[in-house]
């Protein structure tokens, strides 16, 4: 008896020693609240440990050893929801104030630490929280909790009136790039203000209003970065290749002594209501009529979420649903889709028609009501869901194909349903479905419902509008005065900590290189193949790269391949366009057929365990076209909406003059991608059938696969690719010598009104070389303006608040490519902009490159490439490049072996070699009225350039 309680007493002992070293393997300051294991069967239960330290932050570390890279994820539970009227803005303001540095990191330091330690970071901002992320190779994590603790206990220290006034430029330049200068860029404004009752937190924009922003005080800002970014509201997530006990230690030094904020409570749900339907519209420069009917609905997480998802899908999606056999089929619009779009607070159900002139808003109103009529006749039936159902999960899976998208999920199940694996749960909702959810949800959201109306209307055409407006919302209110009790008494506290926060912490051991296991191989046809083994989920990805693109039109059949690529989705000789579209949505899977400038990619996205049935839809796709008169006149309509539609875009406008100016006389890079609207307008049903039947052709194709399935199962799978029996490629595009132009000259095109000005700047330079001039001209370029922390950025946007960013690179392909310098800036600055840009290059070119400069972009380049080949994406990237270009996989290393080796001398070489500001060609896309003539005061040649029929700018 007493040897059997010793030894019960030894294995208590034993047991409570390891227990106790792994509570001790925790700091003080935290606790484990909850664990969770993987789970063989559900590949999205991820593992993960949730730990809580004292001051509140929420700390959940996932666990995953497949690639040298992690992903650092802080969420704070703050968006445009916590604003009050007169104040909007704010959250949206502190993602750009959280990269401006801190106390013990430098003004612009802290996106340079990440980009120097190989990095990628971003910060984004919606209605309800505001997240900041960094993915970096294994050896940085330290560096990146040291970045962000800084920024979350002792911001204040650095935010100056200076970094205010940059900082609200540039937001502004923001608004101006994405919404005010923008087709449609505002319509969710009108939305939420129309939708949403005066003071609900989401009826104003994220990025606020110009004149709040205007109003803020820099003690506004602070105050409300005080209230909100304390650490108890906020979710420290990690996710990737990490020693979790280190990691803790980490976490505890940086973050343990960081003040705890005021407390956040969950706000309650403001679901608006509508007493009435309510009309508003506003006038656009758009070349087509938009109607917008929005519902109110339901927050997220809402038992009726799922089947108002599903109604958004039966009743919009592309190819087989009503809005699209409606109006797209008919040729009465461009675009019809629904959408449902869930908050934490509210929920709203979109319908959208994107009309072709010709059309009034008023009828496309009543053939809306009709379709809706029509769908409580149909109803919903079996492949509807069974198509939804397999969709939604085959995204699902398809987001776990990342340590970052991975990170992602587990911040939003924990930060909105304090389940860090909700998508597990969220799955389970979706696969429950019935059909009668879908009609009690329509019954009770759509059907005979109050819902806002919204008309955008081209310059000059109010009398389009649906209906006369009859409700003006309420944006301000001269008698109301926020409450900002709650911001009085808030004080800035700094944290004390036993160590000096000012040391940088150094970086770990470098992470040993990670390349992806590829095997190559020969079909039939001189068809080449990369291959590589996917483990991580059960899926498969196929990319198919055939060389017939824009590169073999002419001026005068531009846009041809588009238009047969087109032509190719729109059913075959065995399946009709709605067909095909149901038999892929069954299976959860994407057949994709682009064309580029100079080869089409064909894409295909499954599971694993519907592969075959794919491939075979994919046969069918690619070899029996069924080319039908109906199906290629509306394809055409599309086209040429497309075309008017991509015309009125200020981007697209400076990139179509800009390849005018470029490339000159008739060579086919000076027509829009799309062809132009003269070109696409004469092309017959006939002439693309031949195009096809003569062109198209596998032979010679290269195939990358990123496959779950083994290469000797998944190669014979894809034999069909062999039997293509087309005929001959056409003539080899006419090469184009690269020439600077003879002098540097100023075209100026129109755009009455434009808030904001378009910028291209450049030259034809070189084609692609892997390990020649133009890599090295990569790394040339990296410290003049490849990087956010480069000279041109940092000077334009960050200096002088000119725009939202101004970057240059160097593109190129098998055939010639140009240098570019681009920014969108302020109208009232294009001219100084122009000189901004000038000065930068030629100071480069002078002066040369630093050694600090050097020695970044070594570090940057040198060590990104841990995050290069992770996902599944990236894998077949790599793939086609070495195909594309005959290389092998030993390049990579060659050209780790230059970034290495590469000195100043040579970087200031290439830099007077190839960048002389006395010939560059500069595009100015904006308002030729106000600054035309101070553009043509800069003292170059200044030629207004508009387009002509043939798309091409002269």
């Amino acid at each position: 008896m007493k040897k059997i309680i010793c030894i019960l007493s030894f294995i208590f002992f034993i047991f409570h020693f390891s227990c106790s070293q792994k509570i001790n393997s925790i700091p003080k300051n935290m606790k484990l609240i909850e664990e969770v294991k993987a789970d063989p069967n559900n590949l999205l239960i991820l593992p993960y440990k949730k730990y809580v330290l004292d001051n509140g932050l929420t700390v959940i570390i996932h666990e995953d050893h497949s690639d040298p890279v992690v992903y650092v994820d802080v969420t704070y539970h703050v968006g445009s929801s916590r604003e009050m009227v007169g104040r909007s803005g704010f959250a949206h303001f502190f993602e750009h104030m959280m990269f401006q540095g801190s106390k013990n990191v430098a003004d612009e330091q802290h996106i340079k630490t990440i980009s120097e330690a190989g990095g990628s970071m971003n910060g984004t901002t919606n209605n309800d929280r505001t997240n900041y992320f960094e993915v970096v190779p294994n050896n940085q994590i330290e560096k990146v909790l040291w970045l962000e603790a800084d920024r979350m206990g002792f911001l204040l220290d650095s935010v100056t009136q200076k970094k205010f006034e940059i900082q609200r430029a540039t937001v502004k330049n923001e608004r101006g790039q994405r919404m005010d200068n923008q087709p449609y860029g505002l319509i969710p404004e009108k939305i939420g203000q129309a939708l949403y009752p005066f003071g609900h937190p989401y009826s104003w924009h994220t990025i606020g209003y110009i004149e709040d922003l205007n109003a803020a005080t820099l003690d506004d800002l602070k105050r409300f970065f005080l209230r909100w970014y304390g650490p108890n509201n906020a979710l420290l997530t990690i996710a990737g290749d990490v020693d979790i006990e280190k990691t803790l230690s980490m976490i505890s030094k940086y973050f343990g002594s960081i003040k705890r904020g005021p407390e956040v409570k969950n706000q309650e749900k403001q679901v608006p209501k509508l007493d009435t339907d309510r009309y508003i519209s506003y006038e656009d420069k758009i070349q087509f009529p938009a109607l917008m009917l929005t519902y109110p609905t339901v927050p997220i997480g809402h038992p009726d979420e799922p089947a108002l998802d599903a109604l958004a899908e039966v009743l919009g999606k592309p190819k087989t649903s009503l809005l699209y056999k409606n109006f797209v089929n008919t040729q009465k619009a461009i675009q019809a889709y629904a959408s449902h779009e869930c908050s934490e607070l509210a929920g709203q159900f979109n319908l959208l028609i994107i009309a072709y002139q010709g059309n009034t808003l008023a009828d496309i109103e009543k053939r809306l009501y009709a379709t809706l009529e029509e769908f409580q006749k149909t109803g919903v039936n079996d492949d509807d869901l069974i198509q939804f159902k397999a969709g939604f999960e085959s995204n699902l899976i398809n987001s776990m194909s990342s340590v970052s998208s991975k990170g992602k999920g587990i911040a939003y199940g924990q930060t909105f349903f304090n389940k860090p694996n909700y998508s597990a749960e969220e799955l389970e909702k979706y696969k429950n479905i019935k059909k009668e959810d879908v009609i009690k949800a329509y019954n009770k959201y759509i059907k005979g419902k109050p819902t806002v109306h919204l008309s955008v209307y081209p310059v000059g055409q109010a009398s389009i509008v649906a209906k006369k407006d009859n409700f003006t919302p309420k944006i301000k209110d001269p008698n109301y005065t926020p409450d900002l009790s709650e911001y009085k008494s808030l004080a800035y506290q700094e944290p004390k900590d036993n160590f000096d926060r000012s040391i940088q912490p150094p970086a770990g051991d470098n992470p040993k290189l990670k390349l992806p296991e590829l095997k190559f191989g020969n079909m039939k046809n001189n068809i080449r193949y990369a291959y590589t083994k996917w483990n991580e989920t059960p899926t498969v990805d196929i990319s198919i790269y055939v060389s017939l693109a824009r590169r073999n039109e002419s001026p005068e059949n531009a846009g041809i391949t588009n238009l047969m690529t087109s032509m190719m989705k729109e059913g075959t000789k065995n399946y009709s366009t709605e067909e095909m579209d149901i038999a892929l949505s069954k299976l959860g899977s994407i057949i994709s057929i682009r064309s580029g400038n100079e080869e089409m990619r064909i894409y295909v996205s499954s599971l694993k365990k519907n592969i075959k049935e794919t491939l075979t839809l994919l046969e069918e796709t690619l070899f029996l076209p069924a080319f039908q008169e109906k199906d290629f006149t509306k394809v055409k309509t599309q086209h040429i909406g497309l075309i008017q539609h991509h015309q009125k875009q200020p981007g697209n406008i400076a990139a179509d003059a800009y390849q005018s100016v470029l490339y000159k006389g008739d060579d086919i890079m000076t027509v829009s991608s799309l062809g132009s609207e003269q070109s696409v307008s004469k092309i017959t049903l006939e002439q693309v059938k031949k195009y096809y039947e003569t062109y198209f052709s596998l032979a010679g194709a290269r195939v990358a696969i990123v496959s779950n399935i083994e290469e000797k199962e998944i190669i014979p799978l894809l034999s069909f690719l062999e039997t293509t029996t087309t005929g001959k490629l056409p003539a080899p595009p006419r090469q184009v010598k690269p020439q600077y132009p003879k002098k540097t000259t100023i075209y100026f095109v129109d755009k009455p009104g434009a808030p904001q000005s378009e910028i291209r700047i450049g030259f034809l330079g070189m084609k692609f070389d892997a390990l020649g001039d133009y890599y090295k001209c990569s790394l040339m370029n990296f410290p003049l303006g490849g990087s956010f922390n480069s000279r041109i950025n940092l000077n334009l946007r960050e200096e002088k608040g000119y725009t939202y960013g101004a970057f240059t690179y160097f593109s190129g392909s098998r055939y010639i490519g140009p240098f570019t310098a681009r920014a969108a800036v302020k109208a009232n600055v294009t001219k100084e902009s122009i000189e901004e840009f000038l000065k930068e290059i030629q100071g480069y070119v002078a002066q040369g490159i630093t050694d600090e400069e050097l020695s970044f972009m070594k570090s940057r380049i040198g060590q990104s490439k841990a995050l290069e080949y992770e996902a599944p994406n990236q894998k077949s990237e790599l793939m086609n490049t070495i195909l594309k270009y005959n290389l092998k996989l030993d390049y990579l290393n060659k050209q780790d072996a230059i970034v290495k080796s590469i000195d100043k001398k040579t970087i200031n070489k290439l830099a007077k070699k190839y960048l002389d500001i006395n010939k560059m060609a500069i595009i100015v896309v904006g308002d030729k009225a106000k600054y035309f003539e101070a553009v043509a005061s800069l003292g170059y040649e200044t030629i207004e350039l508009k387009r002509g029929q043939d798309g091409v700018f002269k």
